[in-house]
């Protein structure tokens, strides 16, 4: 009796070993497409929330003081008129390239019922949508999508 021949080695991957390697990697991509966002898009959010955080503080000095406050944008930035020498804002945007629609300017004081009021922002040269810093008056302003 011959022994039986050695079978020849094995080489390759299990169905069960590709499965996991697969499965793995699916869960990569999508932890990483998850994570990477439109980088318009978080600019122009960013720039919005922080402009509704500036117009609610000038807002708040021009209560405070009684003093009329307006918000006017700039070819490449904003200003703030009206508030005290003491009271200093910011005047620049974050990002260049924001635009902002419409021109004129918002008014932020001294009364507590403002009119309904609302600029538009945009990033020139990015596909993300605009966003709306918007008030009705009564409440803060805040940040909202277009429809």
């Amino acid at each position: 009796m011959t022994p039986p021949a050695p079978r020849p080695a094995q080489r390759g991957f299990t169905l069960l070993e590709l499965l996991v390697v697969i499965s793995i990697m699916a869960l990569a991509a999508a932890g990483v497409s998850l994570s990477l966002r439109d980088s318009g898009q978080a600019q122009l959010e960013r720039e919005a929330e922080r402009l509704a955080a500036l117009l609610e503080s000038a807002r708040a000095q021009a209560r405070a003081n009684g003093a009329a406050v307006r918000w006017r944008a700039l070819p490449q930035g904003f200003r703030f008129e009206g508030l005290p020498p003491s009271v200093r804002l910011p005047s620049n945007w974050l990002q260049p390239g924001v635009q902002v629609q419409p021109a004129t300017p918002l008014v932020l004081g001294p009364e507590p019922l403002l009119p309904p009021q609302s600029v538009t922002l945009s990033l020139r040269d990015s596909a993300s949508p605009p966003l709306r810093v918007a008030t009705d008056g009564l409440r803060p302003f805040s940040v909202q999508a277009l429809p």
